[in-house]
């Protein structure tokens, strides 16, 4: 019994909202970043307390920044909320730096009062946003470090470069990691639906299949109304060999532009009597020359319903050889004598030098047949796959 498809076949690895690796290590490395930042601020403060205005509110800053910094140790989740009001605070505590410092020690170019604690809400902007929150917030906590000096100096300068850098780069990184993530993700989901599709098949073609090919074949031996059941058993089952296989019945027109797979046109006449070989990977040809060579295929199928034989077995095979498609459509039924295509076509049956080799002719190809008497027909079928106005001709 077949077992229909469940969610849990097609269910990645991880789950919709879960974040690539990388992203979640970045998020541990920022939680480590800011108890050392904020240790080396303290250590600034403590090794310059003559130089300080008010030394009180210098360490009441730093202590908010300490209690943010334990809260998000245990306040795990990451939102722009929570980014937000880092930059805040560190905006804030960059500022605080003017009242806490001698105008004369902020003009000399002293540090200021969180020193690089700022630079975790930039990578924490980067993170979660990537570049269209890493640089940004870069952008604002070097626009505060300016309102705070006043004027420009070079380790300023350098110090907003640094930040622009690290908010475009890691900003960069992660949307590079997310974006491999849903490629990850869609891959799986798809792997799984063809190992379901390849399952199928196999169930498929071991009961179902086997099953209407042998009411096909002996409805057909039988006659009658049981010929009918069995025409549509064969219908039956090229449908279902083309659903578990995945080509499509509707063939290969499109309105006659752009590229289409050449195995959709061709699964048509997959089924009964009729065994498709195809390459695995899809046949890319022009819309155009997918038409003309599923009607050639086509006429030669005729030819063989009409003349192979009761219970003659057709083989086509398919080849991509790069910048050509080769076909071949090989019977084996009763044959034909030398000389029998040029003695039809003198009759006026133009199947075989019209509907074949002419249609291989105007798209630049070439149709040969082989065969001999009791040993079937072989037409090998030869087309550029962008066609050719000066072909080589058929012979």
């Amino acid at each position: 019994m077949v077992r229909p498809l469940s969610r849990a076949d097609l269910r990645p690895v991880a789950a919709p909202g879960s974040q690539p690796e990388v992203v979640s290590a970045l998020w541990k490395g920022i939680d480590v970043f800011r108890p050392i930042a904020l240790g080396y601020a303290a250590y600034s403060l403590w090794d310059r307390p003559h130089d300080l205005l008010r030394p009180a509110l210098a360490w009441s800053v730093l202590a908010l920044l300490g209690a943010w910094t334990v809260l998000l140790v245990f306040y795990r989740q990451r939102n722009a909320w929570l980014v937000a009001v880092e930059l805040l605070l560190a905006s804030g505590a960059v500022l605080a730096t003017r009242l806490v410092d001698t105008a004369a020690e902020i003009e000399a170019g002293s540090r200021t009062l969180p020193t690089f604690w700022p630079a975790a809400g930039v990578v924490s902007a980067a993170v979660l946003l990537g570049r269209k929150g890493g640089v940004p917030a870069a952008i604002l906590i070097g626009l505060v470090d300016l309102v705070e000096v006043r004027r420009a100096t070079p380790n300023t300068v350098n110090n907003i470069v640094l930040l622009l850098l690290i908010g475009a780069l890691v900003g960069y990184a992660c949307d590079l990691a997310r974006e491999g993530h849903v490629k990850l993700r869609e891959a799986l989901v798809l792997e799984a639906q063809v190992r379901e599709r390849e399952r199928l098949a196999r169930t498929v073609h071991d009961g179902v299949l086997q099953t209407l090919a042998f009411i096909n074949r002996r409805g057909r031996e039988l006659g009658g109304e049981a010929a009918a059941l069995g025409g549509m058993a064969a219908d039956q089952e090229r449908q279902l060999r083309a659903l578990v296989s995945g080509a499509s019945l509707s063939g290969s027109e499109d309105g006659g532009t752009g590229e289409v797979d050449l195995r959709q046109g061709l699964a048509r006449y997959a089924g009964g009597a009729v065994q498709l070989v195809a390459p695995a990977d899809p046949v890319a040809v022009p819309a155009e020359v997918a038409t003309e060579l599923v009607a050639a295929v086509g006429a030669a199928l005729d030819n063989v319903r009409l003349h192979a034989g009761q219970g003659a077995q057709v083989w086509v095979l398919l080849e991509d050889q790069g910048d050509s498609v080769a076909l071949t459509v090989r019977d084996n039924g009763v044959g034909m004598a030398q000389g029998r295509l040029e003695e039809a076509a003198a009759a006026g049956r133009l199947g075989a030098s019209s509907s074949i080799r002419g249609r291989v002719a105007d798209l630049g190809g070439r149709a040969e047949y082989s065969s001999r008497e009791g040993a079937g027909v072989t037409v090998r079928m030869q087309v550029p796959k962008y066609g050719s106005a000066d072909g080589e001709g058929v012979r």
